[in-house]
């Protein structure tokens, strides 16, 4: 059988890195047929956004997208791509494996930990009031008139306001899709993290519904962590933990962390998925200045195409995608200058020649 999915080429290196991605997924065996669509800066004088409609289309109508980095704008249009793609598509959890591979250079060694973020709420639902304008004075006084026990907000006229919501439905859902993915994916423990002992009526809510949730799930372990502990916890004894489920600001932050300690961004895979629509991209940027010389990491992309094979059911494709990717970062030689102890190793090779080593691996195997 196969499958539709929208390629998104993307700018800076992007193009690149669909490219090689496209090759390696193919060489799975697995039958894509691909629908190849441009974002990105390079659209704009094209079609007014970075996000053309012909784009947005094929998204829906495939509900599965490989994305490759695309720059968000300065200064116009979107606050972010990745946010708008989210948010129009519903795409509440944002699942982010951060994993070791041996021969990636990192103080730590054995992390294999999955971050799964809610994408739709809280401070980056974009529910703002910039100073001093008259709709903030008005908020500005009416949670002051409202406020139970008189915390007043100061500075009628020089303060800025974010609000910050987190709903039972939200929470719900986030929760059952990483109680679902511990289960399906044999892990043993979801961690869900907040910081309710100070925003009792925020993060309060997301700790009572975790609760809730996980009353469902009695074959996964489950416990909570404030965010602040969690960071140290994860610094000092990562090997604890497995999967973490996280509030929108705080998945942004914990999920960097975690992939600071498998090596970084370059090996970082990412999804981004709802009830209906899935997109899978790499977390790192388009680095623009590498844009045409076949420099760049293209592991991050990649083992998104592996997740994504997963997620279409592609399961024995996935793990020898991954294998093989594990297989050439462990031999490294294939690899590009980044995976290199030394930098300026003139033994590195580019994006596309490490994807090739990659498929040749799984063709010996």
């Amino acid at each position: 059988m196969a499958h539709d999915v929208t390629l998104v080429t993307g700018d800076g290196v992007g193009p690149s890195l669909a490219a090689v991605a496209r090759d390696v997924i193919d060489a799975t065996g697995v039958s894509i047929q691909w629908d190849e669509q441009e974002a990105g800066t390079d659209c704009l004088d094209k079609y007014g956004t970075p996000l053309p409609e012909p784009l947005m289309d094929s998204i829906r109508r495939t509900g599965v997208a490989l994305k490759a980095p695309v720059t968000t704008p300065v200064g116009k249009g979107f606050r972010s791509v990745n946010v708008y793609l989210r948010q129009t598509f519903n795409l509440y959890a944002c699942l982010r494996p951060c994993k070791s591979y041996p021969g990636v250079r990192s103080r730590y060694e054995n992390v294999d930990l999955v971050v799964v973020r809610e994408n739709t709420e809280d401070l980056y639902a974009g529910v703002e009031f910039p100073k001093g304008a008259e709709a903030t004075r008005t908020l500005h006084r009416t949670v002051n008139d409202l406020s139970d026990d008189k915390r007043i907000i100061t500075g009628e006229a020089t303060t800025g306001i974010s609000i910050k919501p987190i709903s039972v439905e939200g929470t719900e859902r986030v929760h059952r899709f990483a109680f679902r993915y511990a289960r399906e994916h044999g892990r043993r423990k979801v961690t869900t993290v907040h910081k309710a002992n100070i925003m009792k009526h925020s993060d309060g809510l997301w700790l009572d519904v975790a609760r809730q949730v996980a009353e469902e799930f009695d074959d996964i372990e489950f416990e909570d962590r404030i965010v602040d502990n969690m960071c140290m916890q994860l610094v000092q004894k990562p090997e604890l933990y497995d999967v973490l489920v996280l509030p929108n600001l705080y998945g942004d932050i914990v999920s960097d962390l975690c992939a600071g300690l498998v090596g970084g961004l370059g090996v970082a895979p990412g999804a981004n998925i709802g009830d209906e629509m899935a997109v899978f991209e790499a977390t790192h940027g388009s680095a623009p200045k590498y844009k045409g010389m076949n420099m760049v990491n293209p592991t991050a992309l990649i083992l998104s195409g592996m997740l994504m094979l997963d997620h279409l059911g592609e399961k024995d494709a996935a793990r020898r995608l991954e294998d093989a990717v594990a297989a050439v970062i462990a031999e490294g030689k294939s690899v590009t200058y980044d995976m290199k102890p030394n930098r300026d190793d003139p033994t590195a090779v580019g994006t596309r020649e490490m994807g090739q080593a990659i498929i040749e691996k799984m063709e010996q195997r």
